[in-house]
């Protein structure tokens, strides 16, 4: 199994009346801007533990490096939620800072979900984000008004498929089960790194049965259209420097099959007023775990 360079500590820090799980590495307190890691969907905080153990020994002594599970995710509870709001998130992460860096700025890196949870925060919140990196946090097709009605019975059509059991995770009668999952998905994962994951991906029941440590309420579509004018509007109120890292793999591509594009994200990040880009070779979305050395020495470069 894959052995940590740098073992992180658990803490679980009230928040919102949701006991949150966050793994803390390095410092507990420190002068430089602490490093938060926000993970994607159906992902939790341990994912980042490949990169952190990439990081150079000088870019990690002295600092204070923080990744929580988000609500309904890994150690974290959902509040009894039947499904999962956007804004949410971005107001448990403001919670958190305040927890962790009161009248500090932050360096903001976020995958995926958590791309775009930091894209989206870091304009709301401006002033609290020294320097943002967001990993294939793409944002969703733009859509059009009139999609709402039939948006709206979906979510409520989903929920009470939910409220059924029928949108339930499937359990594994093993770890091994879960790792060999987790290297279907992602076929450049090495087995070493896949057993380490699945450990923290999933935990055993009473009777023996591993379960995701994902709420399949997180499977529910979210009730409320994607509004892009929103999200440039916001987008533009980004005044930290931002670093847009995509995977040699198309995943958008892959996705959304021509109906949102790596050239319409582009123009998207052009609404960002300081932002570069940069590409991980041989990486797909799941880059982190694909090439962690490669994203390490870009984070370090671009971090300070």
């Amino acid at each position: 199994m894959y052995k940590e360079k740098r073992s992180s500590r658990s803490e679980f820090v009230p928040i919102r009346g949701i006991n949150y799980h966050v793994r803390h590495w390095g410092e507990a307190h420190s002068s430089l801007p602490p490093l938060v890691l926000v993970h994607g969907w159906m992902d939790v905080a341990a994912s980042y533990q490949f990169v952190v153990d990439a990081l150079a020994d000088a870019f990690v002594l002295g600092r204070s490096i923080i990744a929580p599970d988000w609500r309904g995710y890994g150690e974290t509870g959902s509040g009894g939620a039947d499904n999962f709001w956007f804004p949410d998130y971005l107001a448990d992460l403001d919670f958190l800072l305040d927890h962790y860096a009161p009248g500090q700025q932050i360096d903001l890196v976020g995958h995926s979900m958590g791309g775009n949870v930091a894209m989206l925060y870091s304009g709301v919140r401006p002033e609290r984000i020294r320097k943002l990196v967001n990993l294939e946090g793409f944002g969703m097709p733009a859509t059009q008004p009139s999609l709402a009605p039939t948006r709206y019975a979906k979510w409520m059509d989903e929920l009470k498929t939910l409220h059924k059991g029928e949108l339930a995770l499937k359990p594994y009668t093993d770890a091994e089960g879960v790792a060999r999952r987790l290297m279907r998905t992602n076929s450049r994962l090495s087995q070493d790194k896949a057993d380490w994951l699945a450990q923290h991906w999933a935990r055993p029941d009473a009777q023996g049965q591993w379960h995701i440590q994902g709420d399949p309420a997180h499977k529910v579509t979210n009730a409320n259209i994607y509004r892009i004018d929103e999200v440039l509007a916001i987008y533009q109120r980004i005044s930290a420097p931002t670093l847009a890292v995509e995977a040699s793999d198309d995943s958008l591509g892959k996705w959304w099959q021509g109906k949102y594009t790596l050239a319409q994200y582009h123009e998207r990040l052009q609404s960002v007023p300081q932002v570069s880009t940069a590409v991980i070779q041989d990486a797909g979305h799941m880059l982190h775990h694909d090439q962690p050395a490669q994203l390490a020495r870009l984070l370090e470069g671009f971090l300070g």
